[in-house]
């Protein structure tokens, strides 16, 4: 008996040893990040195999990492136990949050651009103590408390961060957990600059793409470029604001403006002038850019179908890679009979929230490219759902983004693991401090040439944060750092809805 006992005990010491060497490995990769390295040396497993190399016997061993050693979990038994936030300056105000576990690995999110944090916030007291890799399970238990749009923004942050906490905590890249990758780099579409000049846009538009090395573009073709021209539009008078202009965004403070009026509403129309001065437009840029690269367009105005269906069929002829948001995203029947009228694609997603309000317009083929936004369509899971359907119907999928690098590289794992994905928008091409905001774990370039690139072996999505430069760059209206957020950890509701 005793001569199996030692048997065992040097069979232990063995694969103790094994395992050492292993983690010992792992501790010297320059990828691992500083997270895996603490959990790491602060496993109780990996406390044995340490003590084990120092000749000890394995009762001593166990007695001193028992007694010594705070022993962290298996990912199976991490817990959420904080969330936390820090409001940046992208895009007048985009919040980056870190959800922590008792584990000391963490997870980064972000609400999409210019969305209340307070959406994410909301969502505390419902994920505390749940265990992050459970990603599916939390999503759909929090899924209900997300809207269209901006108003999603709580609902996929939390799950991009427990994407990033779970590829962390099994030590694999985001887009492994989604089923692999079919790219190692992936395509990314800009503005074209714009500019005061023919000349100076030229030389921009150059810069683009000889030196920053993008191979799609994009540009506006909107009726604001119609204002001082006169007889190019009919009804745009009334729809003005108090500077002139016909402002597409909206004002919080009138509900009634020209852009928080739908398309279909404002019976705006753009004249036969109107047209040509918008076609010149795009003609000057195609001639700038030539035919080799892709030109996208979108922010036409808000006007209906019928003047969509002109000005596309005036623009067909430039061979434009499509045309987006011509009417709102929930006239599915009208996205059809726009894409049956014309030669040019057409797409629309950026503010759908889930595959179920995506599914009318695959459904129909109302949509020749689909355009979700990660931080408003569901996070990383959802997109690669909403992807993969679409591919069964012949639809490719572009992706809309205009955030932070925390957002772009979630981004950047679901297009990595989706087969018919395009391109991917990158908004903040001339932020000189933008890339800086984050650190790439194992110092792999972020962008290189016009193309995002596919972390092979960092785990999660595969940056941290820049403390410093996040420092520089908050938002003036909230300057805290990852302050405390203790007021949000109370469940208040009961949050069932059936009966």
């Amino acid at each position: 008996m005793k001569s199996v006992l030692k048997q065992i005990i040097e069979r232990n010491k063995l694969d103790e040893k094994k395992l050492f060497r292993s983690r010992k490995a792992e501790l010297e990769n320059s990828s691992t990040t500083d997270e895996r390295r603490n959990f790491l040396k602060k496993t109780a497993l990996g406390g044995i195999a340490m003590t084990g190399m120092m000749g000890l016997a394995i009762e001593d061993t166990i007695a001193q990492t028992t007694s010594k050693v705070s022993r962290m979990s298996a990912p199976s038994e991490l817990k959420i136990t904080d969330m936390r936030y820090a409001l940046t300056n992208v895009m007048g105000g985009t919040a980056i949050i870190k959800i922590e576990t008792n584990q000391g690995i963490y997870g980064l999110g972000e609400v999409r651009d210019a969305a209340d944090v307070r959406y994410a916030l909301f969502l505390k007291s419902r994920i505390l103590g749940k265990n992050p890799c459970n990603v599916e399970k939390i999503f759909k238990s929090i899924k209900q408390f997300g809207g269209p749009a901006r108003q999603a923004g709580g609902v996929c942050a939390v799950e991009m961060a427990l994407w990033d906490i779970c590829g962390k905590a099994y030590n694999v890249p985001a887009w492994q957990l989604l089923g692999g990758r079919y790219r190692d780099k992936v395509r990314l579409y800009a503005d074209t600059p714009e500019a005061s000049s023919p000349e100076e846009q030229k030389r921009l538009i150059d810069f683009r793409v000889n030196e920053q090395g993008y191979t799609w573009l994009k540009m506006d073709v909107s009726i604001g470029e119609l204002k001082g021209k006169p007889g190019t539009v009919v009804n745009g008078k009334f729809w003005e604001n108090d500077k002139g202009v016909l402002a597409q965004w909206g004002d919080r403070r009138n509900m009634m403006s020209y852009g928080n009026t739908m398309h279909p509403f404002t019976q705006i129309q753009i004249t036969e002038k109107g047209l040509e001065e918008l076609q010149q437009v795009v003609e000057d840029v195609r001639n700038m850019v030539g035919y080799e690269i892709p030109i996208s367009t979108d922010h036409y105005g808000h006007f209906d179908l019928n003047n969509g269906i002109r000005l596309a069929k005036a623009l067909d002829k430039y061979r434009l890679a499509w045309f987006e948001d011509m009417v709102p995203w929930q006239y599915n029947e009208q996205w059809r009979t726009i894409t049956d009228a014309i030669e040019t694609p057409t797409t629309t997603g950026e503010d759908i929230y889930l595959l179920k309000d995506f599914l009318p317009l695959i459904h129909n083929r109302a949509v020749d490219i689909i355009h979700p936004d990660l931080a408003s369509s569901g996070g990383l899971l959802e997109t690669k759902r909403i992807a993969d359907y679409a591919e069964e119907y012949g639809i490719a999928m572009a992706m809309h983004q205009a955030g932070t690098p925390v957002s772009f590289m979630a981004n950047v794992h679901c297009a990595a693991a989706t087969q018919n994905f395009l391109a991917l928008e990158h908004h903040s091409v001339d932020v000189p401090w933008w890339e800086s905001l984050v650190k790439t774990v194992g110092g792999f370039k972020m962008i290189d040439k016009g193309f995002a690139t596919v972390p092979l072996t960092a785990p999660g999505l595969g940056i941290e944060l820049d403390e410093e430069v996040v420092k520089a760059h908050l938002h003036p209206s909230d300057k805290t750092f990852f302050k405390s957020t203790d007021e949000w950890n109370e469940l208040r509701s009961h949050d069932r809805t059936y009966s």
